[in-house]
């Protein structure tokens, strides 16, 4: 891979994952609760709504560090995932306000964490040597 492909993976890391970072952080400070709220109304225990600490906190700091990238891309997919299955679903086929897809941004995200585990951090990372970086 050339340095500029490198360096593209670099800005992409930073940039969206930092972008969910700040979702998480809001999270830890403000609570859960709407995630607790729904995940009980589907008849699941709500200590699960913890899992998205894993999903919007450590696997974004993984991908910006770029140590473990491919796992920590692919919990960061799955996490959104849920998100659009739990909250997104009536908006599937939904335009927003501007005229956008209402799921734009989460789908946009879910690919990003995708994209990750399948190339990689690249050069320009904390660890490299590892099948999950």
């Amino acid at each position: 891979m050339k340095t500029k492909q490198h360096t593209g993976l670099l800005i992409l890391r930073v940039s969206i994952a930092f972008t969910m970072l700040i979702y998480g952080i809001n999270k830890l400070f403000f609570g859960n609760d709407f995630i607790a709220g729904l995940l009980e109304q589907y008849g699941l225990p709500s200590f699960l709504s913890h899992g998205v600490f894993i999903g919007e906190i450590l696997a974004p700091i993984l991908i910006i560090l770029g140590f473990r990238t491919k796992l920590a891309g692919l919990v960061f997919a799955v996490n959104c995932l849920v998100a659009i299955l739990m909250v997104q679903l009536p908006n599937l086929f939904k335009l927003n306000e501007t005229g956008g897809w209402a799921i734009g941004l989460i789908f946009i995200y879910m690919m990003f964490g995708i994209a990750m585990f399948f190339t990689g951090a690249g050069k320009y990372a904390v660890s490299t040597n590892n099948k999950w970086d």
